[in-house]
């Protein structure tokens, strides 16, 4: 169930002092790069994904230059990452689609952006808002079991708990909180251990009082 919005307010506050120095998991240095790496990112681990990008770019600087590659080499570089014939298809589609419809630049707009080859929902608010600033909350695995156990949210699939964080978590604060709840899934509240009983939140938390209740 949905937590109080107190509870919310202190849930909050304490994952901002926790984890304020956090930055994108994924390395890049233009929205260019951002869209390639979050597309690659499905599946797969942002280090891993990290790892393959610095070449990746260095043969192809800019979505020119991808949206004109031989799909076997490309497949060369990313086939690490799993499913990579897929998100060799799609990067290729997708900067070739920058190239013809919006002067090379990657659009700023979450609904237009899902509009390229593998940009999910998920995939175009991550770019809108690390790229262009824009308030999003994109909703992965850690956001949707952080903050579904948190009380964050009370929703059994991924469009439903970004509405619902939409609505409990000021506009200004979706794009930090995103990245709080993705190390506070990684660090503490993990899928199968989570460490509840050395969590700072455990005081608001649902899940954790269920779990000594039950």
């Amino acid at each position: 169930m949905n937590n109080s919005k107190e509870n919310i307010d202190k849930i909050l506050k304490l994952l901002g002092e926790k984890y304020h120095d956090t930055k994108p998991g994924l390395d890049h240095k233009n929205p260019y790069q951002l869209l390639v790496a979050t597309i690659l990112s499905a599946q797969c681990t942002d280090r891993q994904v990290n790892k393959i990008t610095p070449a990746l770019f260095e043969r192809y600087p800019g979505p020119e230059d991808l949206a004109a590659a031989d799909l076997t080499e490309v497949e060369g570089y990313v086939k690490s990452c799993g499913f990579y014939k897929t998100k060799s298809r799609n990067i290729i589609a997708s900067c070739g689609i920058l190239i013809d419809k919006f002067n090379g630049q990657v659009p700023a707009d979450i609904d237009v952006l899902q509009t390229l080859p593998g940009v999910g929902r998920k995939t175009a608010n991550v770019v809108a808002s690390n790229a262009f600033g824009i308030d999003a909350i994109a909703v992965d695995t850690h956001v949707f079991r952080v903050s579904n156990r948190l009380g964050l949210a009370d929703a059994k699939n991924v469009l439903d708990t970004e509405k619902q964080l939409m609505e409990n978590i000021p506009k200004n604060k979706w794009s930090d909180a995103h990245r709080w709840l993705i190390y506070h899934g990684r660090q503490i509240c993990n899928a199968r251990r989570p460490k509840c009983e050395s969590c700072f939140l455990s005081s608001y938390c649902p899940y954790f009082k269920n779990s000594i209740s039950s």
